[in-house]
């Protein structure tokens, strides 16, 4: 004879009135809140992951709303398959909603709530194809952080013996050379880890090279990231960047939203009627952000060479800001300038 709670759990599944299906979104273990159209809870409780699956395949077509995180946007994509609707909540959105203690009840309960705000702002679900993007992106900068990693480690260790060697990964090549140098006093066993250092660089150069390279061919094929690179400061890993984690730019209402999407907008401050403007507010896309500001340093470093400030926004910004001030101002303007160019159809055109 079936338990009394399994029956009531298997009736649960099966509620027509659900409006709201919240979801705190984990490994193995999730919690469902479903919401009424009016907000009242018709049971919030704890689903395996074979469970979950169940629910959004036997549920009536609803609102799934979720937060924007690790895994969401697969899952996104698998209760679209079943017809809902899918709403990813930014963390941040839903964080006020949290009543008092904070447990898995409580945050899918705060999901549910804000889901139903009329003015909530959410982020559109990737495609399978826009997340490859961003794993290649992704990998391309993990390697590129362990190569520096394991540079700085094998410039300390060189350090420690008196051998002074410069930064980057040009520095060593000077470094196969001392080390296999007799009159270079160094222990047999400090040269042996050192070649065990080169051969792991070596090896991850040449794999951060070959991603680069599938990013520049990249350019050459499709004709938004082409586009992106015919503005000055973008090259392949921006376009790439900009093309793996940006949504579709149609979706900013303005050039001045992409902008503070990607956190290169004053933070505000501001407080009877008086307007205080801080620092940028780094609250949004961390990668483009960061590369957008690389490249515009880059532009900076150029102008500064040639010795003679143009006559133009930029000449006039650097004559009476710091470098760094007028970086993150150029790359505000160039992400506004992607936006239109984007939402355009149009490639860079000089002023």
């Amino acid at each position: 004879m079936p338990d009394r709670r399994d029956a009531a759990l298997e009736m649960e599944e099966h509620v027509t009135d659900v409006h709201i299906l919240a979801i705190d979104l984990a490994k193995r273990s999730f919690q469902v809140c479903a919401t009424a159209a009016g907000g009242a809870v018709l049971f919030n409780r704890m689903v395996s992951r074979v469970k979950l699956e169940a629910v959004l395949r036997d549920q009536t077509p609803c609102i799934v709303a979720m937060e924007a995180c690790a895994t969401s946007h697969f899952w996104g994509r698998f209760a679209q398959g079943f017809g809902h609707e899918v709403r990813l909540i930014p963390p941040i959105y839903v964080k006020p909603f949290v009543k008092r203690q904070k447990n898995d009840a409580a945050d899918a309960a705060a999901i549910a709530e804000a889901a139903l705000r009329p003015n909530l702002h959410y982020v559109a679900v990737k495609s399978a194809e826009h997340q490859a993007r961003a794993v290649a992106f992704r990998t391309h900068q993990s390697f590129v952080g362990q190569r520096t990693q394991l540079i700085n480690a094998l410039r300390g260790h060189l350090g420690e013996f008196g051998l002074v060697v410069a930064q980057g990964p040009t520095g060593l090549k000077t470094v196969a050379g001392v080390i296999d140098d007799d009159a270079t006093d160094l222990p047999d066993a400090v040269r042996d880890i050192v070649r065990l250092y080169l051969d792991q660089i070596a090896v991850l150069t040449q794999k951060i090279d070959d991603l680069h390279f599938k990013l520049r061919a990249a350019t050459k094929v499709d004709d938004a990231m082409r586009r992106l690179c015919t503005v000055p400061g973008v090259g392949p890993v921006t376009a790439g960047a900009i093309m793996a984690f940006a949504p579709d730019l149609r979706a900013f209402a303005s050039r001045r939203n992409f902008a503070a999407w990607l956190g290169l907008v004053p933070r505000q401050r501001s407080t009877g009627g008086k307007t205080r403007l801080g620092g940028v507010s780094k609250m949004g896309q961390a990668d483009i952000r960061k590369l957008l500001i690389v490249g515009a340093m880059s532009r900076i470093r150029w102008i500064i060479r040639r010795g003679v400030l143009p006559d133009n926004w930029l000449g006039r910004m650097l004559g009476r800001k710091p470098r760094m001030v007028a970086a993150v101002a150029l790359a505000n303007k160039m992400a506004r300038m992607i936006w239109a160019m984007m939402t355009r159809e149009q490639n860079y055109r000089m002023a």
